[in-house]
């Protein structure tokens, strides 16, 4: 087989086309996620901190002091911005903990979907052929 007759065999297993369609909608979580973290949570958070932007935060390697990180940069200066860090680690753990309720949520329509109880199984054909023979011999 050619090359893109390989690539095109590949491209048409199901693996492929379903791990193409979770990035997609991996993606699309992420944004929903991040918006909530951004605009819901990490204000809640600002408010339990005092108002503390933690990306902000930020050590001068030259040992100078600045007002904020923005004149820091402009002096050119090399800074330890531990601050982002900070951030970023809150948002894994927030983001973290959304993802694994929306997954337990899931898992539990799941469980309740395969829970669901299956109507009784009627009496096999032998049977049946059974109780019938009895009656006819009534």
């Amino acid at each position: 087989m050619g090359f893109f007759a390989d690539f095109k065999a590949s491209l048409m297993k199901g693996d492929v086309l379903s791990l193409a369609t979770a990035v997609v909608i991996g993606g699309a979580f992420g944004k929903i996620v991040g918006s909530a973290v951004d605009d819901i949570i990490m204000p809640i958070v600002g408010v339990l901190t005092g108002g503390v932007d933690f990306t902000t935060k930020f050590i001068a390697l030259n040992g100078q002091s600045y007002a904020d990180l923005a004149a820091a940069k402009t002096a050119g200066a090399a800074c330890l911005t531990y601050g982002n860090l900070v951030q970023a680690i809150i948002n894994f753990i927030i983001i973290s903990f959304f993802i694994f309720v929306v997954l337990r949520a899931a898992e539990k329509a799941k469980k309740k979907e395969e829970a669901a109880p299956t109507a009784p199984a009627g009496p096999s054909q032998e049977e049946l052929l059974t109780q019938i023979r009895d009656l006819l011999k009534k």
